[in-house]
């Protein structure tokens, strides 16, 4: 297999490039010859990688080459159909999303036929058409089960057929990030069974420490006794199929993102760090308690076994032994130094780290002396005095990473300080605070420096710590030499005590805020003391104190810790003159997680919270919260909402309206106007029985009067926020009798109008106005994506191919198929709004409002006010009783209709033209002010009767 991919790259090379081109290829070899497998892989660690543009080339040839493999060789086409058919051979049950993906696979599979037999009149239609098919798995949410099967098998197997198609279609990118979204998704699935060869030129270079770590743990738990050896096995082998799945998923994340920014990022995208499974090596009986997966977290007792490992539900289980304070080198750096190829690894690895000369000075020092050991006939060099701390964290301002630096021994390490001194009375001389400020700023004794913390602790809580001392706990080397005991101790008690000194100190001072940052800057220390069952709250209201932003939190573990966090962070923790509620500082790192990265990694933590079931924590802290949760818990739900849109339909049958509208109190603009996104958001189902029952819900529940909040609100709010607000309450007014005349209608339809009269030069109200619109209309996917524009083209037959991405990516099931019932309700509901604004004495300046946003052609506006004049000018002429409001809106839109029937409008503005005009044509007092047409106009629907039946109907009505 592996000399078949090597093959096809050649071939593909031969194929791309006509004449050779040895200097590039010498540049790229020279940037990946520590590569034990492939020879066109680079290597993530390389300094050059982000910035070499030939190393981004030869990453989206081989992945892409993969994909061309598909569609060159039939034997293995068939192979991959067996494996995705055997995903879905357990299905319960028949879904569209499978149906898409079934014919998805074959529309593929067909079109790679005919590549291979050189027929280059492919059509687009059938490509685009198989792209869209497959994008309904692709989207699925990777936490569910469709039919019996996981989501996120589904959507591994649409990647996987997309990028053969976008290699298709010549471009290599997409086809590429398509291939490494198969890893990303369902990196088990992709590495055993769909891509298991690709796995192992990709991947497995960057995960080989996790094979070293595996075989000798195979070896220690061979020398167990039989009765625990299989136990301990399944274990193991358990914990090491979870970091390789974790470390799949990290560099194939990694990489999607560095083919994305590219050369353009202002910042290097930084290496992903796959860390050895936790728990002691040399203790063999851990072994079942250190399964660390991501994958298979819920809340509760899942998500507290998830983070905290098996032995987190064994309160008897004895603590580690800490007398040991050296740190086992052979394991940390992943070395077998009795493998010639592994010991080449791991001086690959030192000469493309980042490391000074300094550093790789120590750590060639090291080796040798850890190697010697293993040999009894050599005499073994002895450990540097500095042993515990080879991983440390001393800053460096330049480069804000965490270095390798031993220090040396300062003048006072060279002082006598016993463990144990005696005085004259032959009883032990306690460390007073000075000499413990001292150890903890130079030893480099762990022991002593777990006695300082101690001894410290004692003397800060008995007031025993002077202000002549006060600025010696400020000094960079105090902080950091905590920072390191925090780094390496695995006496709790310690941990507690130098967590508490870091919060203490970080509270008074906003410059050792910055220190502790800077010392540890992707909190990693933090991370491990978030692992602790015993310290994770307490580090919690630590970070709080900190107030860390999102860059630092790149650890694909943070969501679950801080999940754990908000599940049982309802005691307030009180330590010196700190007293603070983790739920606090739950809420706050879930607000960086969620809304301080770009939009997709935005996206991937919404999803990650959504498959933890961490709405349920939301909810209950919107419930049960008091008034600053409540708000915090609203808008980290709007966020989700906004980046995970399928989650829309859970909360709005679970979560508590009244709490909701009771955020709109008040005048925190942030957190009001949160709420009243997510209460529109809500509102986006894509059944209309479901919106109907929500708005009901709305409406009736608690004790509030919700439609005067509602008009309060919007008389008091900001103007970007008054279109959402009178959509809203408009919505929850025709519940009632649509001919009944309400204050709260004139309110909202005024608060409409006026808002597209200012609109002209505001974009922001211009983008609110859009989705006002839009949320009237009522049409929704199950995304939240407002799909009326698809239906009303749909319905006047317009050809797909000939129009944008944004219609083509509409799920066609979700609009064709809707059940009558819905259809029904839906056009039930357009009915009685239409009556509503026909009624209003205001319909006039609306249809005038209408028309000159149709006019002033803005981009975002325009379509939506054509939606909106198309489906309201056809629930019109269906009621008998609107002709005289007809012939006002024909009479005020028509002139701007036909000017959108031009051939500089798009082909969805002519058709929703088109559609408006021949709504109004059927009612006959709109007849003499819309006929005679003109030549100019009949020329425009001539053409446009190639498109869409309107323009032919408007032909034979104007001719008649």
């Amino acid at each position: 297999m592996a000399s078949s991919l090597r093959d096809l790259l050649a071939q593909e090379a031969s194929i791309e490039r006509k004449t050779p081109k040895p200097r590039k290829a010498r540049r790229l070899k020279r940037l990946d010859d520590a590569d034990l497998t492939h020879p066109d892989l680079p290597n993530p660690s390389s300094p050059l990688l982000l910035a070499d543009e030939n190393a981004s080339h030869t990453v989206i040839s081989i992945l892409s080459g993969y994909a061309g493999r598909f569609i060159k060789d039939p034997s293995f086409r068939q192979t991959v159909r067996e494996k995705c058919l055997a995903v879905t051979a357990c299905t319960r049950g028949a879904h569209a999303v499978l149906t898409n993906l079934e014919l998805g696979m074959e529309a593929t599979e067909k079109l790679s036929e005919e590549q291979s037999a050189s027929q280059r009149d492919l059509k687009i239609r059938s490509l685009r058409n198989s792209i869209r098919l497959l994008s309904v798995a692709a989207a699925l949410n990777g936490s569910g089960y469709t039919c019996g099967v996981q989501n996120s098998h589904l959507s591994a197997c649409a990647h996987l057929y997309l990028s053969v198609l976008y290699r298709i279609e010549s471009d290599d990118l997409a086809s590429a990030r398509h291939m490494l979204q198969v890893f990303a998704d369902a990196p088990y699935l992709a590495r055993k069974s769909l891509l298991p060869d690709l796995w192992d030129h990709f991947f497995l270079p960057h995960l080989l420490h996790l094979k070293v770590w595996y075989n000798k743990e195979v070896e220690l738990t061979e020398k167990c006794n039989s009765g625990q050896r299989d136990k301990h096995m399944k274990s193991l082998r358990r914990t090491y199929n979870d970091q390789l799945d974790l470390g799949t998923t990290r560099f194939a994340t990694y990489y999607k993102d560095w083919l994305k920014e590219g050369t353009k990022a202002h910042a290097p995208i930084p290496v992903p760090n796959v860390p050895l499974p936790q728990g002691p090596s040399d203790s063999v009986e851990t072994l079942g308690q250190r399964s660390v997966s991501l994958s298979r977290g819920t809340i509760n007792r899942s998500l507290y076994r998830a983070v905290f490992g098996g032995a987190a539900e064994n309160e008897d289980i004895e603590p580690e032994n800490v007398e040991d304070t050296k740190i086992d080198l052979q394991r940390d750096l992943n070395l077998d130094l009795h493998a010639e190829e592994e010991q080449s690894i791991c001086n690959r690895d030192l000469d493309n780290s980042d490391m000074g000369l300094k550093e790789k000075e120590l750590v060639n020092e090291v080796l040798p002396a850890a190697d010697m050991s293993r040999h009894p006939g050599v005499a073994p060099t002895p450990r540097k005095s500095y042993s515990f701390r080879l991983f440390s964290c001393r800053s460096d301002s330049r480069r804000n990473v965490i270095t390798i630096t031993p220090k040396p021994l300062k003048k006072e390490e060279h002082m006598s300080i016993p463990k144990s001194s005696t005085n004259s009375n032959g009883k032990d001389s306690p460390i007073t605070p000075e000499k413990a400020i001292s150890l903890i700023s130079n030893s480099d004794n762990l022991k002593l420096c777990e006695t300082a913390i101690r001894e410290l602790t004692k003397a800060w809580s008995d007031s025993q710590v002077g202000p002549t001392l006060r600025p010696f706990l400020s000094t960079s080397s105090f902080i950091e030499g905590i920072l390191e005991i925090s780094s390496t101790s695995k006496d709790e008690e310690v941990l507690d005590m130098a967590i508490s000194l870091l919060a203490e100190l970080a509270r008074k001072d906003e410059i050792i805020k910055h220190m502790i940052l800077n010392s540890d800057p992707q909190l990693e220390i933090f991370l491990r003391l978030l692992h602790m069952k015993n310290l994770f709250l307490k580090t919690a209201v630590t970070l709080y104190i900190l107030k860390p932003k999102a860059k630092q939190m790149l650890s694909l573990d943070w969501m679950q810790l801080v999940l754990q966090i908000l599940e049982f962070g309802d005691e307030p923790q009180t330590w010196f003159s700190i007293k603070c509620s983790p739920r606090i500082s739950g809420l706050y790192l879930l607000h960086q997680l969620l809304m301080g990265f770009d939009e997709d990694r935005n996206s991937e933590n919404a999803k990650q919270l959504v498959a933890l079931s961490g709405l349920d924590v939301l909810i209950g802290g919107l419930q049960m919260g008091d008034v600053k949760e409540r708000k915090s818990c609203v808008v980290l739900l709007a966020a989700c909402v906004r980046y995970e849109g399928s989650c829309r339909r859970y909360l709005a049958e679970h979560i508590k309206k009244e709490c909701v509208v009771k955020s709109l109190l008040g005048n925190q603009i942030k957190s009001s106007g949160a709420a009243l996104y997510l209460l529109c958001e809500l509102v986006c189902l894509d059944r209309m029985s479901q919106m109907k029952k929500f708005l009901k819900e709305l409406k009736q529940e608690g004790s509030l009067n919700t439609m005067h909040i509602l008009l309060v609100y919007l008389q008091q709010s900001p103007i970007q926020q008054r279109p959402l607000a009178a959509v809203l309450l408009l919505l929850l007014d025709i519940l009632g009798d649509p001919l009944q005349f309400s204050v709260y209608r004139e309110e909202a339809v005024d608060a409409i109008v006026s808002a597209l009269e200012n609109s002209s030069c505001n974009r922001k109200l211009q983008e609110q106005c859009a989705k006002a619109l839009l949320l009237l209309a009522g049409r929704f996917s199950s995304s939240g994506k407002a799909t009326s524009e698809a239906t009303l083209l749909r319905r006047a037959g317009l050809d797909d191919t000939l129009v944008g991405e944004s219609f083509r990516s509409v799920e066609p099931y979700k609009v064709q198929d809707l059940l009558l019932e819905e259809k029904n309700l839906t056009e039930e509901h357009l009915k009685n709004l239409a009556i509503v604004l026909s009624k209003t004495g205001n319909s006039k300046r609306l249809f005038v409002a209408l028309s000159n946003c149709i006019s002033d052609n803005t981009p975002i506006l325009s379509r939506s006010c054509l939606v909106t004049v198309a489906w309201l000018s056809g629930s019109l002429t269906s009621s008998h009783s609107s002709g005289t409001f007809l012939a006002s809106a024909c009479s005020i839109l028509t002139p701007r209709l036909l000017d959108s029937l031009g051939c500089d409008r798009t082909a969805e503005e002519r058709v929703l033209a088109s559609f408006s005009l021949l709504n109004f044509a059927k009612c006959e007092e709109c007849v003499p002010k819309l006929f005679p047409l003109d030549k100019e106009t009949i020329s425009l629907l001539q053409d446009l009767a190639d498109v869409t039946w309107t323009a032919k109907e408007l032909l034979f009505a104007c001719w008649g």
